[in-house]
């Protein structure tokens, strides 16, 4: 029995963080994360996106969307707020940091947050739709799902994985299109060896700030995944000093 991620909260001091996690991944890309922060006194929520981590990939086609997933960084929010939080900073993954940009947009008490390799300013490349039929795969794979089954589920994951993936780019061109709405101070990171994304991205959205306005770091040799590569000790470090500054 595989068990499937769980959302995370980790109950401690009175400021808190909410971490949002990538496409196709789960709270799990976060839990190093959360619990280095838990360890310095934060109480931190990671939830999960509607269709993801349920163990089968078409669900995020299914059940997941830009809208959903807004709706989600609006209820992870309210949740803190009922349960007591009223100091609050954002940060996001990749497809997490989109959500966590729109949220500093349309939140200004929000104190705070940022991005982790996140194409908020889109150029070049993006490697998302072959890295997803790959996760949809070895996912399957693993479930012994082989064979012409497993064809046909991927022939259906091609049919509409760019149908998303244009809604999501609608999103982020939205986003982007407003940044100057954002007045609370920015954390943006970057691996110069992403994959997945141009490595470029945290550059350009920095320059898309007024310079004061950032806190960007770029991680010489990591990838993607910030938070679990060679720089999420890095990483960590670097979100903890951040934090200081603005709670």
């Amino acid at each position: 029995m595989i068990r499937k991620p769980a959302p995370l909260f980790f109950e401690e001091g009175p400021n808190a963080v909410i971490l949002l996690h990538a496409y196709s991944g789960s709270s799990n890309d976060m839990r190093i994360l959360a619990r280095r922060l838990q360890s310095e006194n934060y109480t931190v929520l990671a939830p999960i996106f509607t269709g993801h981590a349920t163990g089968d990939p078409a669900d995020i086609l299914r059940l997941g969307s830009p809208k959903q997933w807004w709706q989600d960084t609006q209820a992870a929010i309210a949740k803190l707020r009922q349960s007591g939080y009223q100091r609050i900073a954002i940060f996001g993954l990749s497809l997490g940091g989109l959500f966590a940009t729109r949220a500093l947009q349309e939140y200004p008490e929000l104190l705070g947050g940022g991005t982790i390799a996140s194409p908020v300013i889109f150029r070049g490349q993006t490697n998302v739709p072959a890295s997803f039929i790959q996760m949809a795969q070895a996912t399957y794979r693993e479930q012994n799902i082989t064979g012409a089954d497993q064809a046909q589920r991927v022939a259906w994951l091609k049919d509409h994985l760019d149908a998303q993936l244009t809604a999501i780019q609608a999103f982020t061109d939205t986003t982007a299109t407003h940044l100057d709405r954002i007045k609370q101070r920015v954390f943006i990171a970057q691996g110069d060896q992403d994959r997945m994304i141009d490595p470029r991205s945290g550059q350009w959205l920095a320059d898309a700030y007024p310079a004061n306005q950032t806190d960007f770091h770029e991680y010489a040799g990591a990838g993607h995944v910030l938070t679990v590569n060679s720089a999420h000790h890095d990483l960590e470090t670097d979100i903890l000093a951040y934090l200081q500054t603005i709670f």
